[in-house]
């Protein structure tokens, strides 16, 4: 049986269903999403969902969506769904779905009477193509199929209503048509592997609304245009392909190139292959052009030229709305490669990610897409993502590759050359907080920081030791004394301010400290220096700091991002923005902290807990059947039903759970 399969009464129950979103990506920044039954609710959702560098930096809607209708003995059955002002949903295609299965790839079928009708649907790796392969699986009498594209062409992040300004001007294409409704946008070519024919009637549907959008307080309704619509006869036993792209596309090789594509595609057959499938959704490859002069540290690749074209490689942060972001990329980097083997993946990202903090070290203007690489914790969290990779690869070659950017990282600290991250004569380093949000907790509420983090911030610090640390062991394997002496000092001076700064007499830490200012707010930051591989912290500490969180902040999906004893619980992420955001880190459930928590876990009590944190991966492997199919959510509710909120899949998530899954079989099979 299907491990993602769902049978007709779900289907047909759209409080159940609608809930279900699917997404797919081209690992190039395009992507393709809706609900399994084919009902777009947000206004991110789309069929093909592209990039237009020329316009902006978002994505862009240009196919919503594509109905299909079935027509036999003239009378017309449509498969499509949509959700109109009102709560009226039409045309109740869902009605007509048997089963929906998700195990390699999203496979619809529907029965209309004597008529069986199987589709399934893939985007194309690195090219902007959506693929649909629509199969009569049963069919007793002459059988015709008729499908309408709604268009948007505007971005993931607006909304399109009826104008005049939209061209509805078409070209022919082979076995389909080209449009562009606006100037400055790529042409949509849609096209089929059979020939039909296109009949031109265009129209607005109107008052088309997106109850996510209604959720969230914002504006949740627009109109979409239908230029006409595709027409052709379909046999019982026939298979028709379309494509919808921004590059017209051969049709006669329409069939063969979606089974090569279903041939790359890896079985979603359990939670780890999932997971896997959701790791790689987060893949973006860019092409660049290298500029004469530049640096080969840069770069593993020679070449003679003054220029030459290559691929920068990222890791998106999470899916719809989300960009690459630095803190984000170094967090998941090490779950989302190592963890599953793909050890060159992250050599790549490195790679271009060691570009940009470069970049940003040494004043120049950034050369990469990479968002808030200036933030203070940054370049601590890189040096912890290339711990991981020592620990995997190897420290010689660890030391090969990145050993002179751990120097270059501690150095740039040392010698305060960071904006905002100052080191302190104490040995701890220092944030300013008060007027922006410079940690991972970056809500804002009017201008401010909703949990304004400021002076010396327990994760910072706690980064700052395993990284002197770690570096001062990479020096002794090269017994380099005075590299080692003079990390060593610092490190000592950091531990010993650490304990004093943070520890406090009811056996957990301070969240920051800032002058006679401490928070005692019991939140989970506390969790980093008793899961990393160097702590400030002895045992007994550790213990401790480890028995508040699991009283006070655990849950079956993570870590809460504040206790329920403390002031200002909130732990229900619903409302307007302004209530979201006053909720986003005051009490909701983070499963990528839960990582952490688990490998705390795990150096505290070893292999006494495996079985608890076993228990605990079931929480997560609930969750490929609902919200995104297959992935995680941003983050859930701090109490229960703990129910998934924010962006549909989110990429430090899955990461941590994909860590924590190989540091389970490490200590099981570990002597």
């Amino acid at each position: 049986m299907s491990y993602l399969k769902f049978e007709k009464a779900l289907m047909t129950n759209l409080q159940d269903s609608l809930p279900k979103e699917l997404l797919r990506t081209n690992r190039s920044g395009a992507y393709s999403c809706s609900t399994i039954v084919d009902c777009n609710i947000r206004k991110y959702h789309g069929l093909l969902v592209v990039p237009v560098p020329e316009l902006d930096d978002e994505n862009h809607v240009l196919l919503s969506s594509f109905d299909c209708t079935v027509v036999q003995h003239g009378a017309e059955f449509n498969l499509g769904l949509h959700k109109y002002q009102g709560n009226n949903y039409s045309p109740m295609g869902h009605k007509y779905i048997r089963e929906f299965d998700c195990d390699k790839i999203p496979t619809t079928l529907y029965r209309v009477g004597g008529v069986i009708l199987k589709k399934e649907f893939l985007f194309q790796n690195y090219e902007d193509r959506l693929l649909i392969r629509y199969t009569l699986v049963d069919g007793h009498s002459a059988t015709t199929l008729r499908f309408r594209p709604f268009l948007a062409f505007r971005s993931v992040r607006q909304f399109t209503h009826e104008n005049s300004v939209a061209s509805r001007e078409y070209h022919q294409v082979d076995n389909g048509i080209k449009t562009c409704m606006y100037a400055g946008y790529p042409d949509l070519y849609m096209q089929f592997s059979k020939k039909n024919e296109f009949i031109f009637q265009p129209d607005w549907y109107r008052g088309v609304e997106y109850p996510k959008e209604q959720e969230r307080g914002y504006a949740s309704n627009e109109d979409l245009y239908v230029p006409g619509y595709f027409e052709m006869p379909i046999r019982k036993g026939e298979s028709i392909v379309f494509a919808a792209g921004t590059s017209e596309v051969k049709t006669s090789r329409l069939k063969k190139l979606f089974d090569e594509e279903v041939g790359y595609r890896p079985p979603r057959d359990n939670f780890f292959h999932c997971l896997v499938n959701a790791a790689h959704q987060f893949h973006v490859r860019v092409k660049r052009e290298k500029a004469e002069g530049e640096k080969e540290v840069y770069s593993s690749a020679a070449s003679t030229k003054a220029y030459y074209s290559t691929d920068d490689r990222y890791l998106l942060a999470g899916y719809p709305w989300f960009k690459c972001r630095a803190r984000d990329t170094f967090i998941a980097l090490p779950g989302l490669t190592l963890s599953i083997g793909e050890d060159e993946y992250f050599e790549l990202v490195m790679e271009t990610a060691q570009r940009g903090l470069y970049d940003f070290m040494e004043e120049r203007p950034l050369s990469v897409k990479i968002y808030e690489i200036e933030k203070p914790d940054v370049p601590l969290w890189a040096i912890w993502a290339i711990q991981q990779y020592a620990k995997k690869l190897g420290r010689e070659r660890c030391k090969q590759r990145y050993g002179k950017l751990i120097r270059d990282i501690i150095t740039f600290i040392e010698e305060d050359k960071h904006p905002n991250l100052t080191l302190d004569d104490n040995g701890l380093v220092r944030t300013e907080g008060r007027d922006e949000a410079v940690t991972w907790m970056n809500s804002t509420a009017n201008g401010r920081p909703v949990v304004p983090r400021t002076g010396y911030i327990v994760e910072f610090n706690a980064l700052w030791y395993n990284a002197l640390k770690f570096a001062a062991s990479l020096a002794a394997d090269d017994n380099n004394e005075a590299d080692v002496a003079h990390l060593e000092e610092i490190a000592a001076r950091c531990k010993e301010s650490f304990v004093n700064t943070f520890l406090n007499d009811y056996g957990y830490l301070f969240d920051y400290v800032d002058g006679n200012m401490m928070d005692w707010s019991v939140r989970p930051n506390m969790i980093f220096p008793v899961a990393f591989d160097y702590s400030p912290l002895d045992q007994q500490q550790k213990k401790s700091v480890l028995d508040v969180c699991t009283r006070e902040l655990l849950t079956p999906k993570g870590l809460r991002s504040l206790s329920p004893k403390s002031g200002g619980y909130n732990p229900i992420y619903v409302g307007p923005q302004v209530q979201r955001d006053y909720a986003y880190h005051q009490g909701t459930a983070w499963p990528w902290l839960g990582g952490f928590y688990m490998e705390a876990c795990l150096k505290v009590y070893k292999r006494t807990r495996l079985s608890f944190i076993e228990r605990q991966m079931v929480g997560y492997e609930d969750e490929m059947a609902y919200h995104c199919l297959g992935s995680i959510s941003e983050l859930f509710d701090g109490n229960p039903p703990f129910h998934g909120r924010g962006a549909m899949s989110f990429a430090m998530n899955v990461a941590e759970v994909l860590r924590t899954l190989e540091l389970l079989e490490h200590y099981k099979y570990s002597k």
